[in-house]
């Protein structure tokens, strides 16, 4: 059952917005969906669009216990995305990132800068194209044949995005540039080479990037280096 959102300009709600609509999902925060007869949502509010769209959600929930409760959850929605590990097997390395992430600034993080592995947002784009276009700009790589590795929800606590996991092999041959991101967009990107087990001993203190630290784990246990 789907209420109108309350306390917001209805035509507010037709503009273009970073939205799992917009990624070939029916559903949204704004339209949520009806295919779990024990949850019930009776308002949404957007509170705020400044950059992504973040709301809070009153819905009722029918407990195990054969309780309905009134629960109230704010969501933040900056759409889905993807990431890729670069991986040379005859090298035994990976190719990852790194650059200013401010949340983790005011965070604990002392310098700021994050070790990852190339990622970003779909956009428009299916994944397997958004993440193609993610590794050529952040790594200066124009991957072949990619393979998907998982999706995986990152904070399902209070953010909406999916992000969809792959790999792919990269060699002399894939480079085309120095890569290091769009400058128009203000990204400033390092690319980093690692020996895999050297990158698997930097996890938990220099790699501290939940998606980085996810792909390096897969990429010996169940990818190219097991």
């Amino acid at each position: 059952m789907y209420t109108p959102v309350k306390g917001v300009n209805e035509s507010a709600l037709l503009r273009p917005c970073h939205c799992a609509a917009n990624y070939g999902f029916t559903v949204s925060a704004e339209n949520p969906p009806t295919s779990n007869p024990r949850v019930r949502v009776t308002d949404v509010r957007l509170l705020s669009d400044n950059w992504y769209r973040l709301h809070a959600t009153t819905f009722d929930y029918l407990g195990d216990d054969g309780e309905w409760s009134t629960q109230r959850r704010e969501t933040y929605d900056r759409g889905n995305g993807a990431t890729i590990l670069l991986y040379n097997v005859a090298q035994r390395t990976v190719l990852l990132t790194s650059q200013f992430r401010y949340p983790t600034y005011i965070n604990g993080n002392p310098d700021g800068l994050l070790i990852e592995t190339a990622a970003g947002l779909l956009d428009d784009d299916d994944p397997e194209t958004a993440i193609r276009r993610e590794a050529i700009e952040e790594t200066g790589h124009r991957v072949g044949e990619v393979e998907h590795v998982f999706d995986v929800y990152m904070s399902p606590g209070s953010v909406t995005e999916k992000l969809h996991f792959f790999a792919a092999p990269y060699d002399a041959l894939t480079r085309e540039h120095d890569g290091g991101g769009l400058a128009h967009e203000g990204e400033e990107i390092g690319v980093l080479e690692l020996d895999i087990d050297e990158a698997i001993a930097q996890i938990g203190t220099q790699i501290v990037d939940a998606k980085t630290i996810m792909l390096l784990q897969w990429a010996v246990l169940r990818g190219p280096f097991r």
